[in-house]
């Protein structure tokens, strides 16, 4: 019994031996890694110098890009020919009661104020020729408004003493009623011309007016 308890004593002390040679090598190399990282840091820190943190005001931060509205589209700009279409249209109106200048005979004759009644029977003899016409045949109401403004701007600028307006009879419109007829004449008188009076047959009878403008480069002479 005695030599069995001296064998267990043995082993145990043996084993409590290797246990602690375990704990010491582990903790050998515990402080070796401690000591490697400590190196490591102080080899960091030197290596940064005098290396110093920017102040935070001197830091660009990029701002984010402003929306801009796009540009709205620039307007179309008229043509020559469009402007002056523009101008005739608001200058004329359809609502314009002409009746009341005109006499009471079927021709519808009109004489401006202070025009004398031996003006009218020159015209309807034909004393001035007629120097240009225009056809107003299929147009619409907007139409032959700008054509008979233009008409008159350009027979203006030539010094045209005498023209004829060919509005026909209205057989072509809504009710054979002469609508456009009854819109010449009121544009006619709005335009300032002299005179006007229904043309002889074989300028156009009842479809037509001989229209008198004013000189424009000298007084006007009857």
């Amino acid at each position: 019994m005695a030599l069995k308890d001296f064998a267990d004593l043995k082993s145990l002390s043996k084993q409590l031996k290797e246990q602690a040679e375990t704990r010491a090598a582990a903790e050998a190399e515990r402080v070796k890694r401690e000591a490697q990282q400590a190196r490591e840091a102080n080899l960091f820190q030197s290596s940064l110098g005098g290396v110093q943190r920017m102040p935070e005001q001197n830091r660009y931060v990029p701002q984010a890009p402003k929306t801009v509205a796009p540009a709205p589209a620039p307007k179309r700009k008229l043509t020559q020919a469009e402007d002056d279409a523009a101008v005739l249209r608001e200058s004329l109106s359809d609502l314009f009661e002409v009746d009341h200048y005109l006499e009471d005979d079927p021709a519808l004759n009109y004489s401006a104020p202070g025009v004398g009644p031996d003006v009218m029977k020159k015209m309807r003899k034909g004393h001035w020729p007629v120097q240009d016409e225009l056809d107003l045949h299929g147009m619409n109401r907007d139409q032959a408004r700008d054509a008979l403004g233009a008409f008159l701007t350009r027979a203006g600028q030539r010094n045209y003493r005498c023209v004829c307006v060919i509005h026909g009879r209205g057989f072509g419109s809504r009710g054979q009623e002469p609508v456009l007829k009854s819109m010449v004449h009121s544009w006619l008188v709005q335009k300032g011309v002299v005179a006007f009076c229904q043309a002889r047959n074989h300028e156009g009878g009842e479809g037509a007016l001989i229209v008198l403008l004013r000189a424009a480069l000298q007084p006007t002479r009857y």
